[in-house]
């Protein structure tokens, strides 16, 4: 289970294809932390750790297809930028919202305007059953937690203040970019239970 609390930016170093798999080498401070099994959000796909090298601070995480076709790994390259997190820690505190590190599906950035102080972004998403967000509800972007408003049936926007913008990989985020998305766990299942 993750918050949705970035810890940290990676940097995709190596991507290498292995049948329908993809193996990536992920640069971090926190590398020559992790252990093999250990599970990392990495833009807020939860992945576990395969392979680290404390000395060279890497870790090598591997996707599936059913990954790979969820989510926007698929168009990982040598020096993208990745948000990441650790799994929470028994004791730590929960300071964002339950996320689970399981994409729903991936959203199109439509626009990014520049408030002078904050930076506002809209989303746009298939429409869906349980794809549900609501007025100054949880939404995860990039493995990211965020409050989202303006919400429609295949949209919604976010507010971004600048600790935020700096610390994540918002500061690279463009109009047309794909973006992991994860809807609220709870809102998941009321959808379900009411059949939406």
């Amino acid at each position: 289970m993750f918050t949705g609390i970035i810890e940290t930016l990676g940097a995709i170093t190596a991507v290498r294809r292995e049948g329908t798999n993809i193996h990536f080498t992920v640069e971090s401070d926190f590398a020559s932390e992790l252990k093999i099994d250990q599970s990392v959000a990495h833009d807020g796909v939860c992945l576990t750790v395969v392979a680290v090298d404390g000395m060279a601070g890497t870790h090598v995480v591997t996707a599936i297809d059913e990954t790979l076709q969820k989510t926007n790994l698929s168009t990982w390259v040598p020096g993208r930028r990745v948000n990441l997190e650790r799994c929470l820690a028994a004791n730590g505190r929960f300071d964002g919202h339950i996320v689970q590190g399981h994409v729903d599906l991936t959203a199109t950035c439509e626009s990014v305007e520049d408030q002078n102080g904050s930076w506002l972004y809209r989303f746009r998403h298939e429409a869906g059953p349980g794809r549900v967000t609501v007025e100054k509800g949880s939404i995860c972007i990039n493995g990211t937690s965020l409050t989202c408003f303006n919400s429609t049936d295949d949209g919604f926007s976010v507010a971004i203040i600048p600790y935020t913008y700096e610390h994540t990989t918002f500061q690279h985020l463009q109009p047309g970019d794909r973006v992991n998305l994860e809807f609220d766990i709870v809102g998941k299942y009321v959808a379900r239970l009411l059949g939406k």
